[in-house]
């Protein structure tokens, strides 16, 4: 049987994670045939089962929530009965809409092919162009950008395969409210899941082998976050390893054993983290180096060890989250412009960025940079550092909202002045932490944004007020 034709193209993007759809069209847009790849569905973890679905299905669990407390602000509604069911089909239908949006924005492109299939290598070299398979099309490309995301990380626990265990992507196609929701995992998908699921009528029972759950967080911001989570029902055990996981004896549910101890729930949900998808790329035949996890190593404008090949998003280990995803393309499409006109001008670097994410629990967590752990170590090496915090429940505007869970932590460097970290967990911190991420990419004194002029009443007005409490870091 004849080989299908070769589509010869300047630009091959595997996978259609956050990086590649805007980087495709972009590149299309200024000329450049692109063939765009995608082995399951367009738009990758965050449309399909990761920030969409899981912020639309939060919000419903928010009302839930908000509604069970409607008479602590006069408001009469009566009992709250949660409808599961059309909960997540809200949240499908959200997953839908986001979806067939960008494959039909992506259909409009006038030199992008969308090809369906599991995208691999098969040879080739930058002078030469490299050679791709993706179901029945094969592929001929001078650039090859790789965006193939992560998956879950199945552990080696004893008996995990006897149960019919959930992850975030099976989670989410549940249409009738679990009894009790066991989650081994206690770091940010399986706490933010856990409490949505617990506002929506769940028990739920969170069990970290670590000494405490969001185990990269600074001890205070994990406490807090701890008895949110307590105050709310859920049940947290941390500190002991899981032994063993089986089946109930009625065929009802799930049993782990952690610690000497039995927790008992209906159903299972493994978050005990990710793992990328590269095994299916064939990297080998064109000599891409991975580490020994099956991540792709970068330089600081992506590039990997091969010319011609760049890895973007969860691939590359330079963060795991959707912004940081969509600022690789933003990189790799700014350099190559600069490339292509052969001006001048700085290019840019992922080396260059400071981290920031959010952990979307209700209230939600903001952090950028360096945490109070790192700070001290670095003190201990004769960096002179100064550190504030200030409780929610002392800021005026949490206090009017009922929402004074949570505290403001800042991170200054006393030689410059700059913000070195930042963590704001509380009412809006997700929105609030931006404020210091933007002022930290102008490396600015923190003096600047004390005496500027705030709005009030906001939370953001009281940041001034913190760095007015700050005194030097001890190691």
């Amino acid at each position: 049987m004849p080989l299908p034709e070769l589509l010869h193209v300047d630009v091959a993007i595997v996978g259609t994670g956050q990086a590649a759809p805007s980087l495709a069209v972009a590149l299309a847009g200024d000329g450049e045939s692109v063939a765009l790849i995608e082995g399951h569905q367009v738009g990758g973890t965050c449309v399909n089962n990761g920030c969409t679905p899981t912020k639309t299905l939060r919000k419903s669990a928010r009302v839930a929530h908000m509604a069970g407390r409607a008479a602590e602000f006069g408001v009469q509604v009566g009992p709250v009965r949660v409808d599961f069911a059309a909960a997540m089909e809200r949240m499908q239908t959200r997953v839908d809409s986001a979806r067939s949006g960008l494959e039909d924005w992506l259909a409009a492109q006038p030199r992008l092919t969308l090809i369906r299939g599991w995208g691999r290598f098969e040879g080739g070299d930058a002078a030469r162009g490299f050679r791709l398979q993706a179901g029945d099309r094969r592929i001929m490309a001078q650039r090859v950008y790789l965006n193939t995301g992560t998956r879950p990380v199945v552990p080696s626990i004893a008996g995990l395969d006897t149960v019919p265990f959930l992850d975030n992507v099976s989670l989410l196609q549940l249409r009738s409210l679990p009894r009790h929701l066991v989650i081994l995992g206690g770091s940010y998908i399986g706490l933010e899941m856990g409490q949505i699921f617990r506002r929506l009528g769940s028990e739920v029972s969170i069990v970290e082998t670590g000494p405490r759950i969001t185990g990269r967080e600074d001890a205070d911001v994990s406490d807090a976050v701890h008895a949110l989570l307590l105050e709310e029902g859920i049940a947290v055990h941390c500190g002991h390893p899981v032994d063993a996981v089986a089946p109930l004896a009625n065929g009802a549910g799930v049993r782990v054993s952690v610690g000497g101890r039995q927790v008992d729930g209906s159903h299972l949900l493994v978050a005990t983290g990710r793992q990328p998808n590269t095994e299916r790329l064939d990297l080998g035949t064109v000599g891409v180096t991975v580490d020994g996890r099956g991540y792709v190593p970068t330089d600081g404008e992506l590039r990997t060890n091969v010319t011609g090949i760049w890895a973007l998003g969860d691939i590359n280990k330079r963060g795991a989250f959707t912004h940081t995803s969509y600022h690789d393309h933003e990189i790799v499409l700014a350099n190559h412009r600069l490339q292509r006109q052969g001006a001048g001008g700085k290019r840019r670097s992922a080396d260059d960025r400071t981290m920031a994410y959010a952990m979307f629990t209700d209230p939600p967590l903001g952090r950028v940079g360096i945490g109070e752990g790192e700070a001290r170590a670095m003190v201990a090496q004769g960096r002179r550092i100064s550190m504030a915090t200030h409780a929610m429940a002392d800021v005026s505007r949490a206090k009017e909202e009922s929402e004074t869970t949570g505290l403001i932590k800042l991170l200054v460097d006393d030689a410059t002045g700059r913000f070195l970290g930042a963590a704001i967990f509380g009412i809006q911190g997700d929105e609030i932490i931006q404020v210091i991420s933007n002022f930290m990419a102008t490396g600015a004194s923190h003096q600047v944004l004390k005496d500027a002029l705030p709005v009030h009443p906001t939370v953001a007005e009281f940041l001034p007020t913190v760095l007015g409490k700050l005194k030097p870091l001890a190691a």
